[in-house]
């Protein structure tokens, strides 16, 4: 919920398939503190709730175009040459335990904006055939990283973390693993008024609690086997508030949140991903130094790195994965893999907004 990552990114396909996304453009563009507020509160129920999802749509809309406009001023392109938006939106609720996801942004209003036609939505129709909509990037991953010699493991480390399991010969696979960056941040935020710890330096400076880790660890999340997906209808403050005691030293709990982060993810490669050779991280968190050592310790034998070891930025994967998966669903193309998401068969993804 920091903010917008806008790429433009044009595909090259061989006629064996492979892909080679060329990325000509990025622009980021911060969300304004109360917009965020407007986010966070409608996580959970609140006054006149139906009403206030439509307007922050509405908002998200305009920052959206907003941010596309500032992405192609920057190049010799016109909207009239964009094939399409792939617009993800905003998560408000995901819930595949009882049928649906919901994420906002006003599609239809974002293709008026812009005059390019959006496709968004991509999540339910994986949950309509019984998926839990998560994680789709793993299909992305799987054409852009994987080695046909080399166990490779791809961590994203956004709100959620969640990996994709590139091991030779057999069929990709992925899940969540649990709370990535986002109880970081919301910690961070209460008690040093800042969106994250930078470089995982406040961590670093106090000592993780076995108690606090051992009650965090008790969540049964961590123990159901894939497919699985979550989000902050699980991991958020209430949760974390609950297995505090309340003498705990503020520093010490960042320091405990992180160890969460990289220790259920070292488990889950340790447990899904035998034989791992090389670790790729991306998202948010491989910009945390604290975060990608302790990782590095955890995964002994495994080199772990960030993805622009692979020529990918690192910041801007996961926006480039939802530009392919928008050109799969213009070309009526399956873009989930069901061994990651748990559908029963692949599908087509995404609502298409024409212009």
């Amino acid at each position: 919920m920091d903010g917008i990552d806008a790429v433009l990114v044009a595909f090259d396909h061989t006629p064996s398939d492979c892909l080679s996304p060329r990325l000509i453009n990025k622009f980021y563009l911060p969300y304004a503190d109360t917009l965020k507020q407007a986010i966070v509160d409608l996580h959970h129920p609140t006054h006149n709730e139906l009403h206030q999802t439509q307007l922050v749509g509405i908002q998200l809309a305009n920052q959206y175009a907003q941010a596309i406009h500032a992405l192609l001023a920057a190049t010799t392109y016109s909207p009239q040459e964009i094939l399409a938006i792939g617009c993800h939106g905003q998560t408000i609720r995901h819930c595949p335990e009882y049928g649906y996801t919901l994420q906002i942004g006003n599609a239809a209003l974002l293709a008026e904006l812009t005059g390019i036609t959006v496709v968004s939505d991509f999540r339910s129709r994986d949950i309509a055939a019984g998926g839990q909509g998560a994680p789709l990037v793993p299909a992305f991953h799987d054409k852009i990283m994987r080695a046909p010699d080399v166990h490779r493991v791809i961590v994203n480390i956004g709100g959620i973390s969640n990996l994709t399991n590139l091991a030779p010969d057999i069929a990709t696979s992925g899940f969540d693993c649990g709370p990535g960056n986002l109880l970081m941040d919301a910690w961070c935020m209460r008690h040093l008024g800042k969106p994250y710890d930078a470089g995982g330096s406040w961590a670093a400076s106090g000592k993780w609690l076995p108690n606090l880790l051992k009650k965090m660890l008790a969540e049964p999340f961590f123990k159901l086997p894939p497919p699985k997906s979550s989000g902050r209808d699980l991991f958020n403050m209430a949760w974390l508030e609950e297995k505090l005691e309340g003498r705990e030293s503020a520093a010490d709990v960042q320091a405990t949140l992180l160890e969460l982060t990289c220790l259920t993810i070292a488990e889950a490669i340790g447990q899904q991903c035998s034989g791992a050779q090389e670790i790729y991280l991306c998202g948010g968190g491989a910009r945390n130094l604290n975060l990608l050592t302790r990782l590095t310790t955890l995964l002994p034998g495994c080199n772990v790195q960030t993805t622009n070891t692979l020529g990918v930025d690192s910041d801007y994967l996961e926006a480039i994965a939802f530009a392919w998966l928008s050109e799969q669903t213009l070309n009526k193309k399956p873009a989930n893999l069901p061994l990651a998401t748990g559908a029963r068969h692949p599908c087509i993804l995404g609502a298409i907004y024409y212009a």
